[in-house]
């Protein structure tokens, strides 16, 4: 793992092992959407490190003792729709009482600039540590603007998971966001010139739900 200017990279053998089985353009749906949850499991494990944690007092089969709990608990993540979605379940099989929210953004095919078409927090969001999701940072315009709609309902505390990365989003989301620390699997060489990432994987949402 490599942490530099506000970005964790994952470097463990089996996320990079993951996200190379994802690359491959002969990996089917099912197994794309498998990988996906497992990669965001996987990188949870890192991301959560630092949750505060509090003693309680517990019986057990043999006696009463304390022992450490997550403390709060307060918790939201947030899906970039479509893709997003897929980083979910992942998550949730290690912080299920976390509240889950949705951002909907479309890319224009010709400015590639996102534009909101949905928007459902949950509620005291101002209040909650946010976990925004989107497996794939290429030009950084959704996470940007995906994290400007939650500031404005007063967020403070803001975190970004995605598996792949290019340098541009990188740079734009740290230009617009710089208290928000990227979690990433890995940094790819750049963008074509049709803001995909290279060498990437495809489009993520099509590849996570079958569609063209």
């Amino acid at each position: 793992m490599q942490d530099m200017n506000n970005v964790t990279i994952f470097t463990h053998p089996l996320i990079q092992h993951k996200i190379s089985t994802l690359r491959c353009v002969e990996t089917g749906s099912k197994l794309f959407r498998e990988l996906v949850e497992e990669i965001a499991m996987l990188m949870s494990y890192e991301v959560f490190r630092d949750l505060p944690t509090e003693e309680l007092e517990i019986e057990t089969p043999i006696c009463k003792t304390v022992a450490p709990f997550i403390k709060g608990k307060k918790m939201a993540i947030v899906p970039i729709l479509r893709a997003g979605l897929g980083m979910v379940n992942g998550i949730q099989a290690l912080i299920p009482s976390a509240k889950v929210g949705h951002i909907g953004l479309y890319r224009d095919p010709e400015t590639h600039e996102p534009h909101e078409y949905y928007c459902k927090l949950p509620d005291s969001i101002d209040q909650r540590e946010v976990y925004v999701l989107d497996p794939m940072l290429a030009t950084g315009g959704s996470a940007e603007a995906a994290i400007s709609f939650i500031k404005e309902r007063g967020c403070t505390n803001i975190k970004f998971l995605c598996i792949i990365a290019a340098p541009t989003g990188i740079e734009r989301l740290h230009s617009a966001h710089p208290d928000v620390h990227i979690y990433c699997g890995h940094v790819d060489e750049g963008l074509n010139e049709h803001c995909y990432i290279v060498p990437g994987l495809g489009d993520a949402g099509d590849r996570i739900f079958g569609t063209k």
